[in-house]
């Protein structure tokens, strides 16, 4: 199986293949990035730079006007298209068409602008590059396009995502609605498309025929900067979101019983502790112990052990409603937190689990001791519910031992 292609590695491939003058600098004027087209058109190296002020391929009348592009970019504006002389590495002046967009961080604000020059004496190698880079993107394994103001979609180009049984070239002329066979402006993602044509761009994820896609939208501007539309790229990802929900998993959940581990359970019993004192709601802590385990492990040995604990583990299972977590909390001790649970609903489940495992019949026979704490009644903090949980199991095993015993010593 391929693997997943990352975006930023793509938008490296496009930058490296295409010949136009590609460069990026911060908002103080320092040049970050510099493109195989940018050496070529200007003359310098990377090395001779990046690091340096962008200033010194500027004609010395444009010094001012560049130091106002770069304070209307601070304040969050700033004009996406010019026509402007650039200074050759041998003095030289070019006449480049330049477009800016801008590099946001996640709040919005502009770090960083991305220029893209054109020699305006260079038309025949434009057309060529361009060519080359659609050649590019055709064979990539995401989507690029583009739509209208009414959201008819006007370009789509890239490697058609798996699983979608329509042609790009199918898509043109049809509307974004069209596609997601709805007419709900505020569903995903048409909602994104027309904060795109109101200029916020958006990032998110999207589940479509059992698939999961990376979508950009952004607007898309005319060469005067006013928004005609929208550009978006998609990006399956459907294989990496299943290996971190497989990772996450493995990170959340006990090996052998399949159960919640012991972190996951003290995490969720936090956040219902929080959600209780917000809306006054009690729920129930259950901690149970495996009775003689020990003595399971010493007569039947260690994997006679393991599948008692399985089969405890089972028992909370079939018992606990899909609302509440059951866990393994180490060892032969087990946990289950009982969200909106009240005493009678504490008292109920903990029977049904010590019931349903005493009539299994496999050796050999399994009981288990619980202790039950209600919130907010036996505490209002994790650790005052687990001692008092922990304090009635307790109880609840010395009364089994000292019932068994006696029927030992006969």
């Amino acid at each position: 199986m391929p693997l997943p292609v990352r975006t930023e590695l793509l938008l490296s491939a496009i930058l490296s293949s295409t010949e136009d003058a590609v460069l990026s600098f911060a908002l103080d004027g320092t040049v970050q990035s510099w493109s195989p087209g940018a050496r070529h058109l200007y003359g310098y190296a990377d090395s001779e730079i990046v690091g340096h002020p962008l200033a010194r391929l500027l004609p010395a009348g444009d010094a001012p006007a560049f130091e106002g592009l770069l304070r209307a970019a601070i304040s969050g504006e700033f004009p996406h298209h010019e026509t402007s002389p650039r200074l050759h590495k041998d003095g030289s002046a070019v006449l480049v068409q330049l477009t800016h967009v801008p590099v946001r961080d996640d709040h919005g604000h502009i770090i960083a602008i991305v220029e893209n020059g054109a020699s305006l004496a260079s038309h025949s190698v434009e057309s060529a590059s361009e060519e080359h880079l659609k050649l590019l993107i055709e064979q990539m394994p995401m989507v690029v396009w583009t739509t209208d103001k009414e959201l008819r979609i006007t370009s789509c180009l890239g490697a058609r995502l798996r699983g979608a049984k329509i042609r790009n070239e199918e898509l043109l002329g049809k509307s974004v609605y069209e596609y997601l066979k709805c007419q709900d402006r505020h569903t995903t993602p048409a909602v994104q498309h027309y904060e795109a044509l109101r200029g916020v761009s958006s990032q998110f994820e999207y589940k479509r025929n059992n698939r999961t896609f990376e979508l950009h939208l952004e607007p898309l501007r005319s060469p005067a900067g006013e928004i005609i539309g929208c550009i978006g790229a998609g990006l399956d990802i459907t294989e990496r979101k299943k290996n971190e929900e497989k990772v996450h998993y493995q990170a959340t959940h006990d090996a052998l019983t399949g159960l919640a581990n012991y972190r996951e359970f003290l995490d969720s019993l936090e956040r219902e502790v929080r959600r209780g004192e917000r809306s006054n709601r009690s729920f129930a802590v259950l901690l149970l112990d495996l009775d003689e385990l020990k003595m399971i492990n010493d007569r039947f040995g260690h994997l006679a052990g393991n599948r008692a604990l399985k089969r405890l583990s089972e028992v909370m299972k079939e018992q606990c409603r899909a609302t509440d977590l059951a866990a393994r909390y180490g060892g032969d001790e087990f946990a289950v937190l009982l969200v909106d649970g009240d005493p009678g609903m504490a008292r109920q489940i903990a029977g049904r689990i010590e019931h349903a495992l005493a009539a299994r019949r496999e050796e050999p026979r399994l009981s288990v001791s619980i202790g039950i704490s209600i919130f907010p009644d036996d505490g209002r903090s994790v650790q005052d519910l687990l001692e008092t949980a922990d304090r009635e199991l307790y109880q609840r095993k010395r009364g089994t031992r000292s019932r068994v015993a006696p029927a030992r010593a006969r």
